[in-house]
């Protein structure tokens, strides 16, 4: 006989399963709707170098988790650095629509901690000029131009991005409100089946055992000879 328990036991078994297909289905489509965009260095100019040492400085750019990139061709001061894009080393990092990064130019140290020529909140907004540049000038330090045409439909921020922001936030919600739907759909129909199920069963169990009783009764009639058929010789 299948107890309540056992079919709920069976069925609760399957709810973390749904739960972690719907986390997965809403991670997916929420990686979809968040935008990155390939960021480039288009031009650099440094205006010092941090080394006591007559050697050349190594200077690369670095996001704070992710791997540092080296400028191999910016060695002299005062020297306007400019780059195709293409380069092996290129892109600097990707920027996405809803999170900045703590980004910054340095100079490698032989003897202590790397220098800084500057850190600073790298965001997509930055980019907020028709040609897709973003100037960042630190004084007495470098100036450094970044190109990224992907990331100025990103940076149009007052209403346009406010309103993209509201639909994205929108979609999300939408998307979360279908997947609990969806769960508390499947659970409430796969308990719905699971109890008429245990009822049938139970049904037939008890149908099973009233005939059983009934043929157990007429056996021990015949044995006794208070049958209906026990005057017939």
């Amino acid at each position: 006989m299948v107890s309540r328990e056992a079919i709920r036991r069976r069925f609760g078994t399957r709810v973390p399963f749904l739960l972690l297909l719907s986390c997965t289905i809403l991670l997916s489509y929420s990686q979809v709707l968040v935008s990155a965009a390939v960021v480039t260095l288009d031009s650099i100019e440094i205006f010092k170098t941090h080394e006591w040492l007559p050697s050349k400085p190594t200077v690369f750019f670095s996001c704070k988790g992710e791997n540092d990139t080296v400028l191999p061709d910016v060695k002299e001061k005062h020297v306007l650095y400019t780059f195709k894009g293409e380069e092996s080393w290129q892109p600097l990092t990707e920027l996405q629509n809803i999170k900045c990064k703590r980004c910054g130019f340095y100079e490698k140290d032989a003897i202590k901690s790397d220098d800084v020529f500057d850190e600073w909140e790298f965001c997509a907004s930055d980019f907020n000029s028709s040609d897709g540049k973003y100037v960042h000038f630190k004084d007495k330090e470098f100036n450094a131009t970044f190109l990224c045409p992907e990331c100025v439909p990103l940076a149009n921020g007052s209403e346009a991005s406010s309103k993209g922001k509201d639909n994205t936030n929108m979609i999300h919600w939408a998307i979360i409100i279908v997947i609990v739907v969806a769960v508390s759909v499947v659970f409430v129909a796969g308990l719905v089946s699971g109890c008429k199920y245990w009822q049938k069963r139970k049904r037939q169990q008890q149908q099973a055992r009233f005939l059983k009783l009934f043929e157990d009764a007429d056996d021990i009639e015949d044995e006794l000879g208070i049958g209906p058929l026990s005057h017939v010789v």
